[in-house]
């Protein structure tokens, strides 16, 4: 039996040892860059010693959607009316320095919020691993190995200059971190010392984050006192060809089209540039949208996203849900109901893990099996029906 273990342990151990052997190799190589991206090799061999490769990041670059969202479910939980809560307390609290970012920058309170509320829960969420192990196996295997380098050098210079320590640099697998999730080579770009102290800090300064995240904004375009956009009302066989982000075209075009404000008032004809989005088709709620949609749009670059940022913002500023219903008979839920969910499913015997509101393929998998043994189609969504059909059943 001995004798067999041996092998079999060196055919474990060998593909670990290669593996640390390569990227022990391009760290050397990545070295030897570190001059050429202002940063010093002390520095270099400081933040890098010990170093060793986390395979999870390279899964999950790789890993392709198990479940597409439906936008209706994406809203919900990201507009749900504990987010709203907690933004508005977030409003009240921060409010003086909100005041002073908006003076400063031209962008509203309550979009900043809303930012910082997707992005990371208020400060709840800023995720887990470490930027420089995340970004150094990126650097060194897997696709877009040049993005990669050049955030793992800028974080480098981050810590370098003394902005925040190695140990705090802390974020998403592809090296997002802070209250509003900035990757570091817009840290460096747009990041701002708000408070004074002479570092520019994304995670331990609410108001460096929040200063930095409307100066990323008014680069992007935000034109202060304007609207992102509001919800519409289309005429009876609207073109849906001639709907989305890019298809701008003068308020007065789509006047002369028959669309009309939400309750049915006419919209003043100028020549601002502006676009009607319908996230869901023409059966759902449509938008007219303006540049500072667009401005949020850059954040993420996903039209959902973006939707979610100003539609929270507008709940933040006492605006109202949206008039059309999403066209769907199951409606998505926000975070307390997928608690709620998650529960009863563990309470069924399904070893789902912690109850957190967030909808992973644990969850998924116990949801298909209880749609299954219900006659529903078994799709694993975590809406309303099977919300509903699990509290009847306890």
């Amino acid at each position: 039996m001995k004798t067999l273990l041996l092998p079999l342990l060196l055919l474990a151990v060998a593909p670990a040892a290669h593996a640390n052997a390569d990227f022990a190799a391009c760290l050397s190589r990545l070295r030897a860059e570190a001059p050429s991206n202002q940063v010093h090799p002390d520095t270099f061999d400081r933040l890098t010693a010990g170093l060793a490769p986390d395979p999870t990041v390279l899964e999950a670059l790789d890993r392709q959607p198990e479940f597409v969202t439906p936008i209706w479910d994406y809203l919900a939980a990201l507009v749900d009316q504990e987010r709203i809560d907690d933004g508005a307390a977030a409003l009240k609290e921060w409010g003086a320095v909100l005041d002073k970012v908006a003076a400063e920058y031209g962008v509203d309170p309550a979009t900043v919020v809303a930012v910082w509320g997707v992005e990371s829960n208020f400060g709840r969420n800023f995720g887990s691993r470490p930027l420089i192990t995340s970004l150094a196996t990126l650097s060194c295997e897997g696709r877009r190995q040049s993005f990669f380098r050049g955030e793992f050098f800028t974080t480098l210079r981050i810590v370098q200059e003394g902005h925040i320590a190695a140990e705090r640099l802390t974020g998403s697998w592809a090296g997002a971190f802070g209250h509003t999730q900035f990757m570091p080579s817009t840290f460096m770009r747009v990041a701002v010392d708000f408070d004074g102290d002479g570092r520019r800090d994304l995670i331990d300064s609410v108001p460096d984050a929040l200063a930095s995240t409307a100066n990323y904004l008014k680069r992007a375009g935000w034109r202060t006192g304007e609207t992102w956009g509001y919800e519409i009302r289309l005429p009876a066989g609207f073109d849906e060809s001639i709907a989305g982000r890019k298809a701008r075209r003068p308020v007065s075009d789509w006047v002369r089209m028959g669309v009309r404000r939400i309750d049915g008032s006419p919209i003043a004809p100028d020549d601002t540039s502006a676009a009607v989005l319908l996230p869901a088709g023409v059966a759902g709620p449509a938008f007219l949208v303006f540049r500072n949609f667009n401005a949020i749009y850059s954040y993420n670059a996903a039209e959902s996203y973006a939707l979610a940022i100003a539609h929270l913002s507008d709940r933040l500023r006492g605006g109202a849900p949206f008039v059309i219903a999403w066209p769907t008979d199951d409606p998505g839920i926000g975070r307390n109901e997928r608690r709620e969910l998650q529960q009863l499913l563990l309470d069924r015997g399904h070893d789902i893990g912690e109850v957190d509101g967030m909808i992973g393929s644990r969850t998924r998998a116990a949801i298909a099996e209880e749609q299954t043994r219900l006659g529903f189609e078994a799709n694993g969504r975590a809406g309303r029906k099977i919300l509903e059909a699990l509290k009847a059943a306890r």
